[in-house]
């Protein structure tokens, strides 16, 4: 197990690498100069050279992803181009509300779409199931920002129960919380159901069937643990989604976390926050895909880590 997990780290290396180089070109292809857009449309040639020459911008591309490379290795992300602060301070301030925000929908995505899909499962073509389908299918194909727009108006605008901005309170993760975890919620349920369906066809659960166990302990103890590789494997995917759906819920909710940073950082040209931001997402999705492989041997003993 260690050395699998050794191994494991090891790979993330090249991962991060490339990753790093393609946001690095990527972004400078991006039409604009960030030097116009902090110095605005009155600035002289010569203020211009000097703030590119002091933020390194002046140098061959190669030359200033090799010093962005050796910084990181350092642990130092930069600094932003629009605020000065460090950009590993400006992610501290904001990945605390991203964080809350993808573990309340993680939790909401997670809890819902198993117990839905569970339900379906076990009770194929029933009204049960057909709902869930039908609130599965909705959930996948309602684009995030429009969910996003249709709570607000119902919750804070008409009825004027939850706050529709800001951050500070458990009341204000709700509405992002439901808008980010609808797709996720969506997709774990049909994948549960599918899971649940093929393993309740299986010969051992016939078998416990016919020995005379209660119905509520076949599905308990030996079809859902069973079932759940797939959906742990969905679930792994879930975060990267989660972090990209952030972005457009922070947007939507002007929820002051890490995609809504990104956000800003596009805007206004500033190639370390952005830079930062990706590797961050980048890191956790890798670190997240580990532990979900590590989680597989929790439900099938069979797995063995060599």
């Amino acid at each position: 197990m260690g050395a699998y997990v050794l191994r494991r780290l090891l790979l993330v290396i090249p991962v991060l690498l490339g990753v790093s180089f393609v946001v690095f070109l990527a972004i400078r292809l991006i039409p604009g100069d960030p030097v116009a857009i902090l110095l605005g449309e009155d600035y002289t040639p010569e203020a211009a050279e000097e703030m590119r020459a002091r933020w390194g911008l002046d140098k061959p591309l190669l030359i200033q992803y090799g010093l962005f490379l050796r910084q990181v290795v350092q642990g130092d992300l930069g600094t932003s181009i629009h605020s000065g602060r460090p950009v590993t301070q400006e992610l501290g301030l904001r990945f605390k509300n991203t964080f809350q925000l993808a573990l309340m929908a993680g939790v909401l995505a997670s809890t819902i779409g198993i117990c839905a899909g569970v339900v379906a499962g076990t009770r194929p073509f029933s009204l049960l199931d057909m709902l869930t389908m039908v609130g599965a299918v909705a959930g996948v194909s309602i684009p995030v920002f429009w969910l996003g727009l249709m709570l607000m108006y119902v919750f804070s605008v008409k009825l004027q129960l939850l706050p529709a901005v800001g951050v500070g309170t458990f009341r204000h993760l709700i509405l992002p919380g439901i808008t980010l975890s609808a797709f996720s919620m969506a997709t774990i349920a049909r994948q549960t159901r599918s899971s649940v369906l093929e393993v309740m066809e299986q010969d051992y659960i016939t078998t416990a069937r016919s020995k005379g166990v209660a119905e509520r302990r076949v599905v308990l103890r030996h079809a859902i643990k069973n079932a759940m590789i797939p959906v742990i494997t969905v679930q792994g995917v879930m975060i990267g989604r989660l972090l990209g759906g952030s972005i457009v819920t922070e947007t939507v909710f002007a929820y002051p976390g890490v995609g809504k940073l990104l956000i800003d950082a596009l805007s206004g040209r500033d190639y370390p926050v952005v830079q930062g931001v990706i590797l961050l997402y980048a890191v956790t999705f890798s670190l997240v895909n580990l532990a979900v492989d590590l989680t597989y041997a929790l439900f099938d003993p069979r797995i063995v880590y060599d």
